[in-house]
């Protein structure tokens, strides 16, 4: 199997990528009910002739959904940063555990490639540092802790 075809793989497969999402919003465009220019409490469809809704009846359309329950209170909230900490560092554990993986698969192979274990110590002190560096921001964001207002 050549270089060219495997890159020929990857370039159908990024062609179909964008091509997806894209033809699902030509679609959209098409089958969607859009509010009509003289009233706007009705919906039509250009794509399907017969579908007509009138909205006026349903007075809550334009307030917050709440599961079925009634709003209560605007669903404008201001909130800090810090709520989130814990979601960030979930994720830099999951990316820094993903990479630790694929490290691991990498020292074993180099493992069983060479037999004195020079690939195999090298593998593991570029994971070694990985890990401190995932630490160490990890750390920075704990010491920042009530700083960091966006």
């Amino acid at each position: 199997m050549a270089v060219t075809d495997t890159y020929l793989a990857v370039g159908l497969m990024t062609i179909i990528g964008i091509m997806m999402p894209l033809g699902a919003f030509v679609a959209s465009r098409f089958v969607r009910p859009v509010a009509d220019p003289s009233n706007p409490n009705v919906t039509r469809s250009y794509f399907f002739p017969g579908y007509v809704v009138d909205h006026s009846q349903y007075q809550r359309r334009l307030s917050t959904y709440e599961c079925g329950s009634e709003p209560v209170g605007d669903a404008m909230i201001q909130f800090h940063f810090q709520y989130y900490w814990y979601a960030i560092i979930f994720l830099v554990f999951d990316v820094a555990f993903m990479f630790m993986t694929l490290g691991g698969i990498v020292v074993v192979e180099a493992d069983n490639t060479v037999s004195d274990g020079t690939n195999a110590t090298r593998a593991i002190t570029f994971l070694a540092a990985f890990l401190g560096l995932m630490i160490l921001g990890v750390w920075h964001v704990f010491r920042k802790r009530g700083r960091i207002y966006i």
